[in-house]
């Protein structure tokens, strides 16, 4: 009898998650107040695959995708979700300091220019003539003058007015400005909230439409992660990506988990955006290829390049500095496929 209960036991934990000693504790900040476009991570923990991985991830509210990297180079996170663009910015000036992407999550970057169609505004253009609006220091911004040089815009032409982003809807529907420098996965919901419509009355220029070949955000590290705990990273990449795949495939759980960590958010808001991020950010041709969480070097290297010189970077990082896919799961692991429900 005794051999059978040891044997039923020996079985038990065989077939049982792992148990760790000791869980590593990491610090984790999100790119901006809680919304959908957040699920991987949310979901990650709230179905515990943090835990899975001998990981105890504490998840706070952000100050911005750019912040999110300096917040990991100041010591006070170990790893964020936020943008890659922000990870070559600092690492031209600071080599060695700053974060590591480790897990690309949008494909797509959501700089855009958005004007009102009574605007008459149908092409680079017609910007020429103009007043286009912005906060200043943002990705959109600064990168205007590369998208400018590229779409043949005469800046002189252009009158540009610097504005906190909260006035940047408000000003454009007044019709104060033409036109306004924005992230399209906030701005489409904040015109929604004023009770606009973003679809048919709003003419989008998405940056990587018009030679603005860039990625944006995605999971990243700081540098002593990577150097002391690489089993951690390996852990934090095989919880998100496996939330990922579930994100992917169901909104409903997804949204639970935001619930779940906060219920002050607009569920049906941040579905939306969840939704908006899903088909409009992360869901690309490349990804089918190469699989969600990697990138192209190469391409990398052109973004490089379009972020030196639109903030004017001394110091050229390689592509390698600023993004490490050795934790990467295999591919097949990671084959993305959007599916609304």
């Amino acid at each position: 009898m005794k051999n059978v209960l040891v044997g039923a036991t020996l079985a038990l934990m065989a077939g049982a998650a792992p148990v760790f000693a000791e869980m590593t504790d990491i610090r984790f900040t999100l790119g901006w107040k809680t919304q959908g476009s957040d699920a991987p991570f949310l979901l990650a923990l709230d179905k515990g695959y943090f835990e899975d991985e001998g990981l105890n991830v504490s998840i706070d509210q952000g100050e911005g995708s750019a912040a999110t990297v300096t917040r990991i180079m100041g010591g006070a996170y170990d790893a964020g979700f936020g943008d890659i663009n922000a990870i070559i910015q600092n690492a031209a000036a600071r080599p060695g300091e700053a974060p590591v992407m480790v897990y690309q999550l949008w494909n797509r970057p959501p700089f855009a220019i958005v004007t009102p169609k009574t605007a008459g505004i149908e092409n680079p253009e017609d910007f020429e003539g103009k007043t286009l609006g912005g906060a200043q220091g943002t990705p959109t911004t600064r990168l205007f003058p590369v998208f400018a040089e590229i779409n043949g815009i005469d800046l002189d032409k252009v009158a540009q007015e610097n504005m906190a982003p909260n006035l940047q809807e408000p000003m454009l529907i007044r019709g104060d400005i033409d036109g306004a420098f924005v992230f399209t996965s906030t701005s489409w919901f904040n015109l929604i909230a004023n009770r606009q419509d973003p679809a048919n009355d709003y003419t989008w220029f998405n940056f990587e439409d018009y030679g603005m070949d860039l990625y944006s955000n995605g999971m990243m590290v700081s540098r002593e992660l990577l150097a002391e705990n690489p089993e951690a990273v390996a852990g934090l990449v095989r919880a998100v990506n496996k939330a990922t795949m579930e994100v992917s495939a169901n909104q409903d759980s997804s949204i639970e988990a935001i619930m779940a960590y906060d219920n002050l958010v607009d569920a049906d808001l941040e579905r939306a955006r969840l939704e908006f991020a899903l088909t409009n950010l992360m869901n690309a041709p490349e990804v089918t290829d190469i699989g969600m969480g990697d990138l192209v070097d190469e391409r990398l290297t052109r973004s490089i390049e379009i972020v030196a010189k639109g903030y004017d970077l001394e110091r050229l990082p390689e592509a390698s500095e600023i993004f490490d896919r050795s934790f990467l799961p295999p591919v097949d692991e990671r084959r993305f496929e959007t599916t609304i429900n």
